[in-house]
């Protein structure tokens, strides 16, 4: 069969349209619109339905679906967008959280360069050797399960990202090192710290669990959406963005220093915004109608205020 492919604006972007096997997947579509159009690339395509009456936009093809499945027919049309370059979200988690693992260490290790205006730097303080283990712990678990726990729905995303989510990671990385392991900080008593790291470590393995049963909810490449069952997911929906904020929050406890907090606040307003759409979305898709299972009631992200 032979698809016309569209832009938004309705131009045709394949004359004469692009011919499939009536069997034919989506990633098939893909396939033979890149060998038309070589610049876009299959990551990089989208493609969606014809927007019904009412709707501002169409259904989007889902790649891992056949185009019979959206009752597309010969002389179907299609309206393609194109997503910009493309980098794997791999590449990106990497990067965004090797770098603050390097960053941070460099003010601790290297002193004389970022503070050249103090002749002589103090030792440091325990707690200050405390917060770098911590740190160190926290990306180099990010790092570890970027590679061996998370699994994306989108293998994907627009290369600004990659700059985007680096200037966030590698910014605050620098801006709480900065003070943290500044020559004048005065740390507060070493057994608070312990006792705040020592349970903000606990969060950590209380992320890594969340995770853990996030990634095994679906197969890989899946879209199909679950509702998370298990541990604290009982009672919240994005328990891992709760175990990642109270680890934060201890941590600025632990050092005492206000760049942490401010770390803290950035950090938890983005995380709850992803929590709230989440949220949203499962009690939409879950709705208890047509045989649907209904999303238990559960808190957010962080009981009892959200």
């Amino acid at each position: 069969m032979k698809l016309v492919i569209q832009s938004r604006s309705g131009r045709e972007v394949v004359p004469g349209g692009v011919q499939v096997d009536d069997g034919a997947t989506v990633r098939d579509l893909m396939q033979a619109f890149h060998k038309l159009r070589p610049k876009y690339y299959p990551s990089r395509q989208r493609f969606s339905l014809a927007p019904k009456a009412g709707e501002k936009r169409g259904v989007a093809l889902v790649p891992g679906k056949k185009l019979s499945d959206f009752d597309l027919r010969d002389g179907s049309v299609l309206t393609f967008k194109d997503l910009g370059p493309q980098i794997g979200y791999q590449t990106v988690f990497f990067w965004e959280y090797f770098g603050p693992l390097l960053v941070y260490a460099a003010f601790y290790l290297f002193p004389e360069v970022f503070y050249p205006s103090f002749k002589s730097i103090p030792t440091k303080s325990p707690v200050q050797t405390l917060a770098l283990a911590y740190w160190s712990f926290h990306y180099a678990k990010r790092v570890a399960e970027t590679y061996l726990v998370h699994r994306f729905s989108h293998g994907t995303m627009p290369l600004f990202n990659l700059f985007k989510n680096c200037s966030y990671y590698w910014g605050f990385a620098a801006y709480v090192s900065y003070f943290v392991n500044h020559p004048l900080y005065t740390a507060p008593s070493v057994q608070r710290a312990q006792i705040a790291l020592g349970l903000a470590v606990v969060c950590q393995l209380s992320n890594f669990w969340c995770h853990r049963i996030l990634a095994n909810l679906r197969p890989p490449g899946s879209t199909e959406y679950k509702i998370p069952r298990g541990f604290l997911f009982n009672y919240i929906t994005c328990a891992n963005y709760t175990m990642e904020t109270w680890g934060w929050i201890l941590f600025g406890v632990a050092t005492q220093t206000l760049s942490a907090f401010l770390f803290i606040l950035a950090g938890f307003t983005q995380m709850s915004l992803w929590a709230l759409a989440k949220h949203r979305r499962l009690r939409k898709l879950f709705d208890g109608k047509d045989g649907r299972p209904k999303y238990p009631r559960r808190w957010v992200i962080f009981p009892p205020f959200i």
